[in-house]
């Protein structure tokens, strides 16, 4: 059996074994990382011989941290992605090749609908009845998303959200807001099995799932890379940020938000947090902070969406999908009946 990892940022990490009564045996890794000094891929291979093959990743890395001397150098590679390249050789983990993949383009749909749509979906790609996807947001009107956990009076002013007419909705991830008016974010959902992440820490997830995204930006011109824990910027400062939820039942739905051509006046008078975040970089205006897409790629936004997708799609083995009446109709019950009530709404007041 045979395994692999692709360190993001770092090497490729190749485990080959077999499994004997329950252990693994027979261990050998290899990839084109560097190991100093050279025996030690020796104690790294013995270390894990006779493990059980139900051990975790954090068990399997604890097992190789503990057979090395202290002057060993890991370089370009860890334990933990030891331990990850040998659950997918037993077939615990998987890797993005081992799925095919649905991308749905960009569809106008109200924002509530699509906040719907990611817990939909996401009991859809557990229940195996849809394969992992991808889909791009669109809307028609304004929204404000807050994170599953803000609380909406201390991140939304309410005068300022009655003023431009922007309702709020709660979303079920973490996270900070999203200031949303058409067309002026780029907006992106992707849920994947949780055997994709399997053995990854949270922080690790987020820049896994969003590698394709990095490619995607350098395709419109954009030098992008990560910001722990959550955000992707460029040199001319923050693009976008991430939010993430684990769902019990076998998946986890990962969404980006890239700021196109926000109104950032608009912004500050709807959203508590943006003014604070403001007074603490000591600017006066949010586009001193935030640099839209727009201005770093000269592209329009329609042709962003569709450069994206089609990165998405030349990297992973891809089909064009849609949403189904059944997805839509479970979308709008969940806005009625859950994302649109006080009760979901305001639950941290």
């Amino acid at each position: 059996m045979r395994g692999e990892y692709k360190v993001p940022g770092g090497k490729l990490v190749a485990v080959d074994l077999e499994e004997v009564d329950g252990r693994l045996a027979e261990v050998s890794v290899s990839g084109d990382f560097f190991l100093e000094p050279d025996e030690a891929l020796g104690d790294i291979n013995a270390a894990l011989t006779g493990m059980p093959v139900e051990a975790g990743v954090e068990q399997l890395a604890g097992a190789v941290t503990g057979a090395l001397a202290d002057d060993v150098s890991l370089i370009g590679f860890t334990a933990e992605s030891i331990g990850i390249a040998i659950r997918r050789a037993l077939g615990k983990a998987t890797g993005w090749d081992d799925h095919d993949f649905d991308v749905i383009p960009a569809r106008v749909l109200a924002p509530a609908l699509h906040v719907a749509l990611d817990e939909v979906i996401a009991r859809e790609v557990a229940a195996g009845t849809r394969p992992p996807t991808a889909r791009f947001w669109d809307w028609d009107s304004p929204l404000v998303v807050i994170g599953s956990f803000q609380s909406v009076r201390n991140e939304v002013d309410p005068d300022g959200a009655r003023q431009h007419g922007i309702d709020v909705v709660r979303r079920v991830s973490g996270g900070g807001a999203m200031f949303m008016e058409p067309g002026n974010t780029i907006t992106y959902s992707l849920v994947v099995p949780t055997s994709l992440v399997e053995g990854l820490s949270f922080e690790r997830s987020y820049s896994f799932l969003d590698e394709w995204v990095i490619g995607a930006l350098a395709d419109v011109g954009v030098d992008a890379h990560f910001v722990p824990l959550n955000d992707i910027a460029s040199d001319r400062g923050k693009i976008g940020g991430a939010a993430q939820k684990r769902f019990a039942s076998g998946a986890v739905l990962h969404h980006v938000t890239m700021a196109y051509d926000i109104d950032a006046d608009k912004m500050l008078e709807v959203l508590r947090i943006g003014r604070e975040k403001m007074s603490d970089k000591g600017t006066k205006s949010a586009n001193k902070r935030v640099d839209p897409m727009r201005s770093q790629t000269g592209m329009t936004r329609e042709a962003i969406l569709e450069s994206f997708a089609a990165s998405f799609s030349r990297r992973y083995r891809s089909s064009e999908s849609d949403y189904t009446p059944a997805e839509l109709a479970s979308a709008q019950r969940l806005v009625d009946e859950k994302f649109a009530t006080p009760e979901w709404t305001h639950r941290v007041p």
